[in-house]
This record gives structure tokens, sequence and C-alpha cells, in this order.
């Protein structure tokens, strides 16, 4: 498949400028307070989107970049949430028919908005990996598009407005921070840096209990890893041939973090930047402490890519603020 390009990117954000707005960059002084090592940090609050996440930016110019005979098949995909509210919520603007793959016992939260938005929600399997699988088996027995959850390329462009946005509102940022679960968000920001801000280094983050996309750069191919972290948005065992090939590009750095990690991050948010992060889009803080030393005095965007954290997360999260924070 092609990999898309910054001109995709800027069609992508004609496709999406009469159902999307831009979101805010924003700093928060507690925030660059408790990170220290003079590292400017900016926010970049995509879970303010309608969904609560950035991948509806894809979903979006997906289903608007098809012809009506395609529209009229439907679209069937496979996803632990965010993925999943994204192609619910384009087929309910564009009036397609819809239906997700989640694993057993989904998110709840997340669940229920894909059914409120009138897809039809399938649970099978104990991970993401056997519920990609079996999407991809009920797709042609039900005559619907596949949609990945990483190799499509109009998927990527559309996430890619998200950091268009970012150098418009923040043209000298040294590093960018993303969560990677499937990797359209970091091979969207690799495309983008690449083609407007070089000098910009995108650094991608993942659990280490799931830790296959980080494994799959590293080693240059992809591979398949046990795939067992909380984050549900980092859920993933094998990597994607499409975000791979762009990470290989202009990638800096990938970086693994722990939950626990991740869990204090979540906290961080809360209590510095007033935010609910969802676990995934907490990673690119719990990446930023790990690394801050080597990011001294630097200007850096941490994208928040989405804020459906359920209520054992958040749970999960307050518990791991020390007595009295």
């Amino acid at each position: 498949m092609p990999d898309p390009t910054i001109s995709d990117v800027l069609r992508a954000r004609r496709l999406q400028s009469a159902h999307l707005s831009p979101t805010p960059l924003l700093s928060y002084p507690a925030l660059d307070s408790t990170v220290g090592a003079g590292i400017r940090v900016l926010v970049k609050h995509e879970n303010l989107q309608p969904t609560g996440a950035l991948k509806v930016r894809g979903g979006v110019t997906l289903l608007a970049a098809m012809d009506p005979a395609e529209r009229a098949r439907g679209v069937l995909s496979y996803s632990t949430g965010n993925h999943a509210q994204s192609l619910a919520h384009a087929a309910a603007l564009f009036h397609v028919p819809c239906t997700i793959v989640m694993p057993k016992d989904p998110n709840p939260l997340k669940a229920a908005a894909v059914r409120r938005l009138g897809a039809e929600l399938v649970e099978h399997g104990a991970d993401f990996e056997e519920a990609r699988r079996h999407a991809e088996q009920l797709a042609p027995l039900r005559g619907m598009r596949l949609v990945s959850a990483a190799n499509e390329p109009d998927l990527i462009a559309g996430v890619a407005t998200a950091f268009l946005e970012v150098f418009e509102q923040e043209p000298d940022l040294d590093a960018i921070i993303v969560p990677v679960g499937g990797g359209s968000g970091a091979a969207a920001a690799c495309l983008v840096a690449a083609a407007i801000s070089p000098r910009c280094r995108v650094i991608a983050v993942q659990s280490r209990h799931s830790p296959a996309a980080h494994d799959s750069w590293r080693s240059g191919r992809c591979v398949e890893r046990p795939n067992t972290t909380a984050a549900e948005g980092l859920a993933t065992g094998s990597g994607f041939e499409l975000t791979q090939r762009l990470f290989r590009q202009h990638l800096a750095d990938f970086q693994l973090v722990g939950d626990d990690d991740i869990r204090w991050a979540q906290w961080l948010f809360m209590r510095d930047a007033r935010t609910v992060a969802e676990a995934a889009a907490a990673a690119p803080l719990a990446a930023l402490l790990a690394a801050r030393d080597g990011l001294a005095g630097q200007r850096v965007a941490i994208m928040c890519t989405g804020g459906n954290a359920g209520e054992a997360e958040l749970r999960a999260a307050l518990s791991a603020a020390p007595s009295g924070g």
C-alpha cells in the first residue's frame, strides 16, 4: 500500500473541516515544575475531540474519502476502544453500516459509546490479536470493507492533521512524544515532522508489557510479542507494516515504560493539568519523565491522545497518588 504524503494530510484537513475543530496545545506551570530540567511541556488536548480521542480524525477522513458504493458495503474493524469509537462516529455521520469487534469484557465506557453511536459491537477473543483475527474472517463473510487498525493510509493522514496543528501552534518544538499501539499516531507525527519541521525529534512510547511495535522498529521487521499491558490503547501484540515503514523514515527514538509509570503519569495529569488522560494518553508524560535529562531545556509536546478512562482505570491512577498528594 502507498505511504501517505503531506498532500494527503492537507486533503484530510479539508475533508474533516465540516466535522471536527482544532484542539488546543496548552502549557501548565505545575507540570513544567514537576518535569523539571528546564523543559517547557506543551500538552496537545486530543481528549477534547467529540469521541474523547485523537483517532476520530482518522475515521472521519477514511469515510469521507470513500465512494458511495464502498460506503454502502459498510465497514468492519477491530479495536480495544478509541479506533472503534472513531469509526462508529464517522459511520453515523455518513450513514454507513458499521461493525466493530472488541475483545471480551471491553472498557464499558468505550463499548457503550460504540453502541450509542449505532454500530454493532461483537465481543470476541481474550485480546486485541484474537479480535483482529475474528474481524479478518468476519468481514468477507458479511461483504463489508475491513478497516485495519493501522495499515490504512487515510487513517494516518487523518490523524496527521493533529500534528499540523501542533506545528502551527508551536513551530519551534524540539521534540514531540506520541504513544503507540498500532502506531498510526506516531507514524502521522513522523510524516508531518519530516515535511514541515525536520529538526523536531519524534519519540514514540509503548508499554514494556506490550512491546511489539517497539521491538519491530528495533529489529527492522514486524514481530509478535506478548501483549499484557493494562493500557488498552497500547495493547497490541504485533507490528503493522505501514506504520513501521513510516517509523523507519523519521522516528528518532522509541521508549518503553512500565504500567506503574503510566499510572503515575495519569495522576500527574490530574494533579498538575486538571486533565483526565486514559492510560495510553499518559504514556508520553511517563516517557518524558524517564528521558528528561536528555531533553533538558527543550520545548517538548506530549500528545494527550484520549480521555476515555473507565472507573477501574481511574481508581488505579488515583491509587498511585502519594498520601496527602
